[in-house]
């Protein structure tokens, strides 16, 4: 039988490896249960070890391997599936503008959707706002969902442990609201542009990395505009 925290503890870390395929950090655990410390993380995860839910991998950091989950565990279910990037090769190419800033058919092949780009992405320190359309790239339609998408390029290692590298170009669907545990593109003070996980700290927004070498920047909630939700990206291999 599991303390409430301790089952608490052991959802959360299976989420996130379903999530992003790695561990959530110390500091992301502590913060998730609300302790004050992070001795309280370590003495859960030592209970969790010794009742056979988790193993602890040599030699790694941050290496947790979830080994059961109690009988009461329900997946999520598939109406919030947490994001899982969408990675197709790049070599799809470049196509002619289209005529909406959002989806557009493509005449010569209806299996292949374009996209504008509009500009670079920060995953690391934020870049300037949102750029023009500088050109468009050719995708599957079965990465888009409803609504009007645009593809930004990444610049940065600040989202690695979700995926997502510098080089890759991340597909965004246009929103201006976001579920907590969401990456987004957000817009700080109308200025900086950012690729972030979306989280809630109380009444301010945090915007965190999904790299340990980045800290968390927390915002009043005025201060933060959703530009959209990430849904896929696109890897240039070489």
């Amino acid at each position: 039988m599991l303390t409430r925290k301790q089952h608490e503890l052991l959802m959360f870390i299976q989420e996130r490896l379903k999530e992003a395929g790695v561990p959530p950090s110390f500091d992301e655990m502590k913060d998730a249960l609300d302790l004050k410390s992070k001795s309280g993380i370590h003495r859960l995860i030592t209970a969790l070890e010794e009742r056979g839910f988790i193993r602890r991998l040599p030699n790694r950091a941050r290496a947790l391997e979830v080994i059961k989950m109690p009988e009461s565990y329900v997946p999520s279910p598939a109406g919030r599936k947490p994001f899982s990037p969408s990675v197709v090769d790049g070599g799809l190419g470049r196509a002619p503008a289209p005529s909406m800033a959002g989806m557009s058919a493509n005449d010569d092949d209806p299996g292949v959707a374009t996209i504008p780009v509009m500009g670079r992405i920060a995953a690391g320190t934020p870049i300037s706002a949102i750029q023009e359309n500088t050109h468009s790239i050719a995708v599957s339609p079965e990465m888009l969902g409803g609504g009007e998408h645009y593809a930004l390029e990444v610049k940065g290692d600040s989202m690695i442990e979700a995926g997502i590298l510098d080089g890759d170009t991340v597909v965004i669907q246009k929103a201006n609201t976001a579920t907590p545990g969401e990456i987004v593109v957000a817009l700080v003070d109308d200025e900086e542009a950012t690729l972030k996980r979306f989280r809630r700290k109380g009444d301010s927004i945090a915007l965190e990395a999904a790299n340990p070498a980045y800290e968390t920047r927390i915002f009043g909630p005025d201060r933060v505009n959703v530009q959209g939700k990430l849904v896929g990206l696109i890897r240039k291999y070489h």
